[in-house]
This record gives structure tokens, sequence and C-alpha cells, in this order.
């Protein structure tokens, strides 16, 4: 079904550039599809899409720019699109929330505006977080619960999913929405998250600074899984008539920030060094997600544990660490 799905199928991929977009438009190409990607930033180094750009149709630009957005869906008339463009950098969101909020929130009813109404787009898939949802009283999340963001970032997500849901009840436009824990593995070349950062102090030998107490629990899915359940969900979505649907992806074994910590200095054969900080502010304890409607009505779940992931991911970066910056 995936080969003859794909097979020719014009993709536009908004963020590909960043850590899952890159993942995504590689596994797409695999599979044989024709992939415009747009993001703000072009030929990003140290990519896993090196080398792979020249398949692929690349457009440098902004999504909060409607005109921009409306361009790009009627010149290439694409017929499924993953939405992924987004500020993804918690403290930096929280930093500059108007940029934030143009990013995440007008950057996403623009693709939707501009995909009203057009009879070939057959899927949207919009990314989400696990911060859509805020502080729930309980976990794990389930994609019931209420959207209730209480920062900038978390905001900016809740208010986006909200709007992909508006699209569809008033418009029909099919989109759907994933929604994830923290994603790690090959190619995140953003080292303010702890997974990269962690990975790159125990293969340099430096000492890692962790910026909340380290016991802060999450979600670590690992970002094939995650491509997956994308793929999965597009494949999918006409044929089971899921539009206007959220799913949750997680690993189904939350951690502590040190236990990860700990698991990737010892894969990586070093020992933990580390500093902690104690200085995350903005940002939720205790977060994860159930993902038993994505098993259930999809059949996906997840193929790499904890370990297997870490063991893959310090792989990746023992061959490509020295070209990064320092």
């Amino acid at each position: 079904m995936a080969g003859r799905y794909w097979k020719d199928k014009k993709v536009l991929i908004t963020g590909f550039e960043g850590f899952l977009g890159s993942n995504l438009a590689r596994a797409l190409l695999g599979r044989g599809a024709y992939i415009i990607g747009a993001d703000k930033i072009k030929d990003r180094r140290g990519s896993v899409l090196e080398g792979l750009r020249d398949r692929m149709v690349c457009v440098k630009g902004d999504i909060s720019d409607l005109n921009l957005v409306k361009g790009l869906i009627d010149r290439h008339r694409p017929r499924v699109i993953f939405h992924l463009a987004a500020e993804a950098i918690v403290v930096r969101a929280n930093r500059y929330p108007v940029t934030t909020f143009k990013s995440n929130i007008e950057g996403t009813w623009n693709i939707l505006e501009a995909s009203k109404g057009k009879k070939f787009i057959e899927v949207i898939v919009a990314a989400s977080s696990d911060k859509a949802y805020g502080k729930q009283g309980k976990t794990p999340y389930k994609e019931g619960d209420t959207l209730k963001g209480d920062h900038p970032y978390d905001v900016s997500k809740s208010c986006a999913d909200l709007i992909c849901y508006a699209y569809w009840n008033t418009y029909k436009t099919p989109v759907c929405v994933m929604r994830c824990g923290n994603i790690y593995g090959p190619g995140d070349l953003n080292f303010s998250r702890i997974v990269p950062d962690a990975i790159r102090c125990a293969l340099r030998g430096r000492q890692l600074m962790i910026r909340s107490d380290g016991k802060f629990v999450r979600d670590y899915v690992y970002v094939d899984d995650v491509v997956n359940g994308y793929i999965t969900l597009a494949e999918k979505m006409g044929k089971l008539r899921l539009h206007g649907e959220a799913f949750n992806l997680s690993s189904g074994r939350p951690v502590t920030v040190m236990e990860m910590v700990k698991t990737a200095c010892s894969l990586a054969g070093e020992r933990p060094n580390y500093k902690i900080l104690d200085e995350a502010r903005c940002e939720i304890r205790h977060q994860h997600l159930d993902s038993a409607k994505a098993r259930r009505m999809l059949g996906w779940k997840p193929s790499f544990g904890l370990k297997e992931g870490l063991r893959r991911t310090i792989g990746w970066y023992r061959d490509n660490l020295a070209g990064m910056r320092k």
C-alpha cells in the first residue's frame, strides 16, 4: 500500500529543513514521493538531507506570509501537506512570544486558509505537541483532554490545534493533528535540546548543564517512530475517515531527565558529568502521553525503546559531530 500511495505523489512539507521535517522528507523520498519543501532556512549544514535536496523542490520562505503560502500551494498543487514549520524551542518561544504566535498560529491558519476548498488536497497533517495540553491534573494525557496551554509556546500549540479543528468542522478542510512527546534521533542540530546536548557533551568530554532540577518527567520518542506515525496517518486518513481527529504519539515509557542523561552517557561509554542549574521556568514538571488511540486506530506502535534509540542516535553523532559547530 505504502509504495502505491506515495509513488510520484506531490507532497508539501513546511519546515522541511528542521529535525522532524528532514527525517520525514528523507523517508518519503525513499517511498518515491515528489517533495516540495518550504523553510525559512535553506541548505542546512549537517542535515540528514545532505545529497538528497537535488531530488526535491526546495523553497525558501516564511509561512507567516499568506501570499507566499497561497502561491506555493496554487503553483505546486500538492495532494498531501505535512505542516511542521514552527518555532519549536520552548525557551526561545517564551522569550519572543509575538514571533512565536506569528509562526505557530498565523502560520497554521495560513496553510489552512490557502488549502480551503482546494479539491486536489487530500490530506493535511499538522504537527502539534504534548505542550498543547498545558498542565493537566493527571497523566498520561489523552486526546480528549482540554487544551489549555499556560505559556506562549504551549498556548501557540493549543490555538493551532483548535484552528485545525475549526477548519475541518466548518469548511471540511481535510486536516488531522499529531501530538508528540520529546522527539530525538539523528539529525537534530539544535543543541539547546537535552538529548543532543547530552550526547554532544558526553562525546566531547564536556560538562552538561541541566536547566531543570533533573526530575522533570518526559516521553522520549525516537524520530523514526514519529515519521512512521505521520506517514501512516496520511495513508489512512481518507480511508478511515479520520479528518478532524488528533493523535498522540509516545514511547509509553516516560523517564526523568536524569534517567535519560545517565542512559545516554552509559551508552556513549562515558561517566555522567553534569551540573544542575535548576533554572527552568514556565515548563511543566510531569508530562507524558497516552498513545492508545494511535495504536488502536492506526495500528501504530513504537519500534524503538530508549536504549536502542539512543544507541542509534549516538552512532549518528559520532559520525557527524566533527563537522558541526562547537
